[in-house]
């Protein structure tokens, strides 16, 4: 379960941190797919960067909390 969430925490992470990247310079063209999930949901409308940072810290969250799990 540990080595799970990490990679879900690691995965999560990597695109918050490439989708703020791309909302800021552009850069990350190929990570197309943080685009999709927030221009297509009505209420992100225009909070791109928001979504994409709040995006990054679930990411981390997850991988704090598997930090905190006991090895089984």
């Amino acid at each position: 379960m540990k080595k799970i969430l990490e990679v879900i925490g690691t995965l999560v992470l990597v695109v918050g941190v490439c989708g703020v990247l791309r909302e800021l310079t552009g850069w990350f063209r190929f990570m197309g797919f943080t685009r999709y999930l927030t221009e297509n949901v009505g209420f992100l409308h225009g909070r791109e960067l928001f979504a994409n940072i709040v995006i990054a810290v679930v990411g981390f969250a997850v991988l704090m909390i598997a930090d905190q799990l006991r090895k089984a």
